[in-house]
């Protein structure tokens, strides 16, 4: 179920501005007496949420008197100057806490405003798994952000297994992004014997990291503790989005007495039986939906693309793109399986509409160049696309079980591409490794609080969301007694914070700066549809 939002496109767009921009000064490190005013009496926990606390104190107290020194970013991330860097000691193992260590890379930006307006640090992930924070200090300068700015200091992080923070990886990169490279939506009884051989030798590569066992959502959330108390901050303010939902709702309720204002935006489903296997089936048929919303955007310019009036006008226009790639990769580099990975972000955020539906409209038009730079990986990418793959499968693998029998796979994705093609299969080939898996698995956290017992949080969800679909927001939302669960109508990018709903925002901004919430439920409308332009993927 990998979900890691984009807001690192938008991010991106501010990096050679942001490099002249002087930050406001604060306290580079806080007075650790913040952080022993957290530690009041734990709250009694049901056994299953005591588990997660297990082992975090004595790593807790040693980051608080370690804190963070604040540095130059390493040139690998490619952050200006005004973002400093540091980083945060964790054990690989909870249950040696003085054992193999990994250090957390931690970027910074102070906030902006005046001292009396400090409300303390806003810690941000962006799912996955696999997905690194680091840029988010880089989002405090851009308008939709610049209230919360003021008031708080963006603090974003690699999560264990992300690089630099002790990486994980499970095969050659090159290897990895090979391309171009194909992936059949109808794959024959060849096709999928191929799949699960390639499935099981990522699974031993994965095995051959040490400690691959320890990476799971119970020690990503246990990180956050740690981290929180490194920052010297008495609560946790924290904004996860998608896969970053799932291990923040885990240590809201491990840790309701530490936190302070959470936001949950593109909320995963925190059911037991549905982590993990049964989230991906869901997904992949909210794929397909998503897939129909652009097709018919597409249909509706047709003016503008020519590709088709009608949805399914469209999908034959697709298709053709499709056959021809499978004849004669694009530009050398674009098979299927290179396509299918690119209009996947079609799903994700509607930003990419313009930019998919040029590349295919230019394409049938004779020009491939769009569609080269818009579904190809530049080769200084392969180490991070495949490292990332690695930390999602170890995570996701780790966390819970998966039907050890390919059978099983077969007949459940086989049923559901009849009514879903567009995402199935690939969705299936992603995951496959964890049929494979030889560690341990964990017993899925059964993340839920009684009313009282954690302040009020924020979930934020959009109505046809694929990467997490709406109804696992209702579900986290049920679960967090006393949340408020903030719905964008008639919309499906994923990850809504900070976008272009101006409603959204206000309900974020109200939140984050004042505590206030609208309640048990608000309801915004949609943002608005992008506008049809033909728009190169470098514009």
């Amino acid at each position: 179920m990998r979900a890691a939002v984009l807001y690192g496109m938008l991010g991106s767009l501010a990096l050679t501005g942001l490099a002249a921009v002087p930050a406001a000064a604060h306290p580079d490190d806080p007075s650790p007496a913040a952080h022993a005013k957290a530690h009041a009496k734990a709250p009694d926990l049901a056994p299953d949420l005591a588990r997660v606390r297990q082992g975090v104190d004595v790593v807790a107290a040693r980051a608080a008197r370690a804190g963070i020194t604040y540095g130059a970013c390493p040139a690998a991330e490619n952050l200006p100057d005004t973002v400093r860097c540091g980083t945060v000691r964790v054990p690989l193992d909870y249950a040696d806490p003085a054992g193999e260590q990994i250090e957390l890379l931690v970027s910074r930006v102070p906030a902006t405003g005046p001292a009396a307006e400090h409300l303390g640090a806003l810690v941000y992930n962006p799912g996955g798994p696999g997905g690194s924070g680091t840029y988010f200090p880089l989002l405090s300068r851009l308008t939709e952000w610049q209230s919360l700015a003021r008031a708080y200091d963006f603090v974003g992080y690699a999560p264990r297994g992300v690089a630099p923070s002790g990486p994980l990886s499970c095969q050659d990169p090159a290897e990895f992004a090979e391309a171009p490279s194909h992936s059949p939506q109808s794959p024959t009884e060849q096709d999928k014997a191929a799949r699960n051989e390639d499935a099981k030798a990522y699974a031993a590569g994965c095995a051959a990291n040490r400690g691959v066992e320890h990476y799971t959502s119970i020690n990503n959330a246990r990180d956050l503790e740690v981290l929180r108390a490194a920052l010297h901050q008495p609560k946790l303010n924290y904004l996860g989005a998608s896969y970053g939902t799932y291990f923040g709702a885990v240590y809201a309720a491990a840790f309701p007495e530490r936190v302070g204002r959470m936001v949950f935006d593109s909320a995963v489903d925190p059911s037991p039986r549905k982590v993990w296997y049964e989230n991906n089936l869901i997904q992949s048929e909210a794929f397909e939906g998503r897939w129909a919303d652009f097709r018919a955007w597409v249909a509706a310019h047709d003016d503008v693309y020519g590709l088709g009036s009608t949805a399914n006008e469209v999908q034959r226009s697709y298709d053709k793109v499709r056959a021809a790639v499978e004849k004669e990769p694009a530009g050398k580099r674009v098979g299927t399986a290179q396509l299918q990975a690119a209009f996947l972000k079609t799903g994700y955020a509607d930003d990419f509409w313009p930019i998919a539906a040029t590349a295919l409209a230019d394409f049938a038009d004779g020009s491939p160049a769009a569609l080269v730079e818009f579904a190809s990986v530049d080769p200084a990418d392969f180490a991070s696309e495949e490292n990332g793959n690695a930390v999602y499968t170890a995570v996701e693998c780790n966390d819970a079980a998966w039907p050890a029998d390919w059978k099983v796979w077969d007949a459940d994705n086989t049923r559901l591409a009849r009514r879903a093609p567009f995402e199935t299969w690939d969705n299936v080939w992603m995951n496959l490794p964890c049929a494979y898996w030889k560690t341990p698995r964990q017993q899925p956290v059964d993340v839920r609080t009684s009313h009282g017992t954690l302040p009020p949080v924020l979930v934020l969800a959009a109505e046809r969301d694929a990467a997490t679909p709406y109804a696992g927001a209702k579900e986290l939302h049920r679960r967090l007694a006393g949340s408020t669960l903030v719905t964008e109508r008639g919309s499906g990018s994923h990850g809504i914070a900070g976008g272009p709903n101006t409603c959204v925002n206000a309900h974020v901004d109200a939140y984050l700066l004042h505590g206030r919430t609208p309640g048990a439920a608000a309801s915004c409308g949609p943002h608005a549809a992008p506008t049809a332009v033909r728009e190169s993927p470098g514009a």
